[in-house]
């Protein structure tokens, strides 16, 4: 595998500059618009020849691109820094903090501008100019994490280019505006510079011999004289096989692996397979709402000991080994190990581990959730959980229609669940935007304004009254993203009347609490024990089956130097280079 690479520093040798970088896509980009695009393969696109604002390098820390943000008055309060020697194409000259002032205001904030970035700028947050090359973004409340929500995350686009869409109110004008969509503007804002963009197979890019990081060695002494490639290509191959075998070949330089082809790849000796850290878990969720626990009377997933039992049913060692082949980690909370707040000195409950594992385990926690309800479940002599009518309790698990890890994972949690919980599962595959539309939304009810809470298609109300279409059980369908630079974003997932609860899950712990006195910290170390407390919590409340945390799967050319097994990996890509 590929190894960890620190950030360099202090004397490096400077790559020679040359020859060309070459990647692929499994899909044509829609647009290379910077201020539409809300995809994240075109984001990289568009990142080749214009930077965003910041980024994070290993550590967590915040490396200033365009610009830093600092605050002073414990988060309340954000100082951008702009630097000083940004320039545009296209004869926009200088970037300044008016560039970025004025595009917020007049697009992002304004009612007829459909940009991405909307809903990042609410009208009660506000940003001023406050000398040429420094604004101020001011907050409803203290956020000390507030660069981490990625809200204040914007592209330089030159004033005088939107200034006519928004005289003129022109959305679609400026969707369609060809400098923004060909990237022609991006000057030295970029490693590369867009050349050619063919819609169904591709683009090229040349090298940026004024990129603007190259006075940023304090940040990467490799930058000094980025990027190092003369030209970059990527084109679209649509089937996995084609880009596998490019990837084998030569004929590119990057291609994702799947889980089965790992050791076969990175055993190549023109290839490199790094395993990179990223935030979304794989989970089986359990529906608490009416239509949920179809197996009889009432609904044992609101029983906290029964998702308890439950996850003590599932191997998860096991789960990682054999169905992600190694290529994941364990997950007991809803955190990945390796970020800066996971409670690592807690005393964590690791259901699926140890004397957390196995039938009795399970089923002397099932045993204490049943007591709890007025409804006449019990075990017969060989393990079976069955109904107040005496049959054994059988219920649903959804995965995604071709997806074949995905599938392995649902037939071995219906297996251990089976065998330990004494509960029968039946595994259905169905079209994730199916389950979506029929089984994870629900109908928004008549009397919506009638009830404490309906906020949307994801949380239409109570979970007693407010249902999807379809009833179902469990679904290993989605996973979801842990946020582990900013955990505050992950507090919707835990409080039942968010705008995300599909699953109708109502806490045990005091939530709310919790994450409120998170939002209102006044230092990371407070933060970090807030957010200790409230992963302890959820690891002991079971929400739902936390499972794993699979890695991204990068292939490389071996002869590439830069690509790094850490969630980071690619902050400082215009100083990739090609060893010789």
């Amino acid at each position: 595998m590929g190894t960890s690479t620190p950030t360099p520093s202090g004397e490096q040798e400077i790559p020679e500059v040359g020859g060309t970088y070459r990647t692929v896509t499994s899909s044509p980009a829609e647009t290379l618009n910077p201020l539409y695009n809300n995809e994240a393969g075109a984001g990289t696109l568009i990142g080749y020849a214009l930077d965003l604002g910041y980024t994070f390098k290993p550590g967590n820390t915040l490396m200033p691109q365009l610009y830093d943000l600092t605050t002073d008055d414990g988060g309340k309060t954000w100082t951008g820094k702009v630097r000083e020697n940004l320039e545009f194409g296209a004869g926009y000259g200088q970037v300044t903090a008016e560039d970025f002032v004025y595009q917020v205001q007049e697009l992002h904030q304004a009612e007829w501008a459909s940009t991405a970035d909307s809903s990042a700028w609410p009208a009660e947050v506000t940003i001023e100019q406050t000398s040429e090359f420094e604004f101020e973004i001011t907050l409803p409340s203290a956020n000390l994490l507030y660069p981490q929500t990625y809200d204040p995350l914007l592209y330089a686009i030159p004033k005088d280019l939107i200034k006519p869409y928004v005289e003129n109110e022109d959305d679609k004008g400026l969707q369609e505006d060809q400098e923004l969509l060909n990237l022609e503007f991006t000057g030295n804002l970029g490693a590369y510079t867009l050349e050619e963009w063919n819609r169904s197979s591709g683009q090229t890019y040349t090298r940026n011999d004024d990129y603007y990081l190259q006075e940023a060695t304090d940040q990467n002494a490799l930058f000094e004289n980025a990027p190092y490639f003369e030209s970059l290509e990527n084109s679209v191959v649509q089937e996995q096989a084609s880009r596998l075998a490019a990837l084998e070949t030569g004929e590119t330089d990057s291609a994702a692996v799947p889980p089965e082809r790992v050791e076969e790849f990175d055993s190549m000796d023109g290839v490199n397979v790094y395993l990179i850290p990223q935030p979304y878990n794989e989970v089986c969720v359990y529906n608490m709402r009416e239509n949920g626990w179809n197996a009889g009377p009432g609904n044992l997933f609101r029983e906290k000991k029964f998702r308890q039992g439950l996850g003590c049913a599932v191997d998860k060692q096991t789960l990682v080994e054999g169905v992600f082949r190694g290529y994941a980690n364990v997950e007991y909370t809803w955190q990945p190990r390796w970020s800066q707040w996971y409670p690592s000195e807690a005393d964590m409950m690791e259901f699926g581990t140890g004397d957390l594992y196995g039938a009795e385990a399970a089923q002397s926690r099932i045993e204490e959730a049943i007591a709890n309800t007025e409804y006449d479940y019990s075990y017969d002599s060989n393990g079976r959980l069955l109904n107040p009518s005496g049959e054994q309790c059988t219920i649903t698990l959804y995965h995604s229609a071709g997806q074949n890890t995905e599938r392995s994972m649902a037939e071995f949690i219906a297996q251990e669940f089976e065998d330990n919980a004494g509960i029968a599962v039946e595994v259905n595959a169905i079209q994730g935007a199916q389950f979506a539309r029929e089984y994870w939304q629900q109908e928004i009810p008549e009397n919506a304004d009638e009830l404490e809470w309906s906020n949307g298609a994801y949380n239409a109300g109570p979970r007693d009254v407010a249902t999807s279409p379809n009833a179902w059980d469990m679904t290993v369908v989605f996973g979801l993203n842990t946020y582990p630079l900013n955990p505050l974003a992950g507090e919707v997932f835990f409080q039942k009347d968010s705008f995300y609860n599909p699953y109708g899950y109502y806490p045990s712990w005091d939530a709310k609490s919790l994450f409120e006195e998170a939002n209102s910290a006044t230092s990371q170390e407070e933060l970090k024990e807030i957010f200790g407390e409230i992963f302890v919590n959820i690891a002991e409340d079971q929400p739902m089956g936390m499972l794993a945390f699979p890695s991204g799967r990068s292939g490389y050319s071996a002869d590439i130097d830069g690509p790094a097994e850490n969630f980071f990996n690619g902050w400082d890509f215009g100083a990739w280079h090609r060893e010789e």
